[in-house]
């Protein structure tokens, strides 16, 4: 409560929405009301949150082993002399999953930057490729050794699936990283990955929402992000605030959809069970 200006935009956004209301709506489709007030509902939390943590309100954040690992992964490879292999998936930047894997990679650059250690980037994708070569400069610009960054460190395969992973299997082989990182979208081609990496002695961390191959990368990695864990990542990593209150304002939206869904089951069983209440699924349908 102690934001006064999103506070008073609240009001007055309130306020407008009253007079268009009470004017008839004019250009309003009734029938999306509930989907109206909802967006504006979920928006204004998120808004919030994000405000709260930029000025300084304290979030909490459960620890996640894996992230913690990351900077663990990159000390060892430095201690170890042998570099680090970044692998942002197979698909292209269309992909959510991708565009995580590449903020991400961001971070660790920044790590290896700061370390000297040597980094490689094989990628299925030539978008991927200039996304991820520019994420690397910047980090290694903004750790202010732009002088130890290669553009050859960030490098294209092919877009076939499998080529791909043999190709990755190839520097594994030759190179022997001592961490290997899989942070992306992946398909089939992720036991192959992680078996080769788990038999060169590698620390292994995966991240993935692909749901069919977090079982594989569970069963043969050190450490996996799994889901949502994976899309927080780089709050976690960056520590910054407005990143940091997203998180936390889209647990309390998650938290609000759980709630809504459970008291909506309560009242139709009620419902259809004594005829007390009313049909909340006509009132919460978007039509």
């Amino acid at each position: 409560m102690k934001d006064k200006k999103f506070w008073q935009v609240a009001g007055l956004i309130f306020i407008v929405l009253c007079v268009y209301m009470l004017a008839g709506a004019p250009y309003f489709i009734n029938e999306r009301i509930v989907m109206f007030f909802a967006i504006l509902v979920l928006g204004g939390t998120l808004i919030y949150n994000i405000r709260y943590a930029e000025r300084g309100g304290e979030v909490y954040l459960r620890p996640i082993p894996g992230l913690k690992a990351v900077e663990e992964a990159v000390g060892r490879s430095t201690e170890m002399g042998r570099p680090i292999l970044y692998v942002p998936g197979i698909q292209d930047m269309d992909q959510v999953e991708t565009v995580a894997g590449v903020v991400v990679l961001g971070h660790v650059a920044k790590m290896t930057a700061r370390y000297e250690t040597s980094l490689n980037v094989p990628v299925a994708r030539s978008i991927v490729m200039k996304a991820a070569r520019e994420a690397c400069r910047e980090s290694y610009t903004v750790e202010g050794r732009p002088d130890i960054f290669n553009d050859d460190m960030v490098h294209y395969l092919t877009d076939d699936q499998f080529a791909y992973a043999a190709g990755v299997n190839g520097i594994m082989v030759r190179e022997k990283p001592a961490a290997c990182l899989y942070m992306g979208k992946f398909y089939a081609e992720s036991l192959i990955l992680a078996e080769t990496g788990n038999s060169i002695g590698a620390i292994q961390i995966a991240g993935t929402a692909s749901q069919a191959q977090i079982p594989f990368f569970v069963t043969a990695c050190d450490y996996t992000l799994i889901g949502e864990e994976f899309f927080a990542a780089s709050a976690y990593l960056s520590q910054k605030p407005g990143l940091i209150g997203g998180v936390r304002g889209q647990d309390m939206i998650k938290l609000a959809v759980i709630g809504t869904i459970i008291f909506s089951t309560l009242i139709m069983i009620l419902y259809e069970s004594t005829g007390i209440g009313f049909n909340v699924t006509n009132f919460l349908t978007i039509r």
